[in-house]
């Protein structure tokens, strides 16, 4: 039986591996800057379908992660209202990366170095197939949404303001 070629190993597909979850590999040519915008260009999909993970901290510094559409932005207010905290906002990237082990950029919600709580902008749930980081630039991987909710133990938030 030979083994299903893989494009990349990192921390977010071997956990994705370890717990049975299926998935396809998605390389692009990472654009610096370029975020989902250009990923979603460049696989011709639709941005939207495209999820942003997103490191971000309380006012007492406890890291969290927002699973949040491409072509959105997080309402931070609403976000902190939603999970009962004062303030929300995005961590500076050598912390993000400290908490999740990952560049910047390559941030995936899976196989992060520290475990954090998990929020998903409740439409993502929604899509039929969602594009997500597989832990390095230039690389997504195309799964169900559900797997966010059930393998992260993700909590359904709305805090989507669209345009990105």
């Amino acid at each position: 039986m030979s083994k299903q070629k893989h494009v990349s190993q990192t921390p977010a597909t071997q956990y994705l591996r370890q717990h049975g979850i299926a998935f396809t590999e998605h390389p692009y040519e990472y654009v610096e800057h370029g975020g989902t915008a250009e990923s979603a260009r460049q696989l011709a999909v639709d941005e939207h379908h495209v999820v942003k993970t997103l490191v971000m901290e309380d006012e007492q510094g406890k890291p969290l992660v927002v699973l949040m559409h491409g072509d959105c932005t997080v309402s931070t207010k609403s976000l902190a209202r939603q999970i009962g905290v004062k303030r929300v906002e995005p961590c500076r990237p050598e912390v993000a990366q400290r908490h999740s082990g990952y560049l910047v950029g390559g941030t995936s919600p899976f196989g992060t170095r520290r475990a954090m709580p998990v929020f998903v902008e409740r439409s993502v749930l929604d899509l039929p197939l969602i594009y997500i980081n597989g832990g390095r630039r230039g690389y997504l991987v195309g799964l169900a949404p559900q797997v966010l909710t059930t393998l992260l133990d993700a909590k359904s938030v709305q805090c989507a303001n669209a345009g990105a």
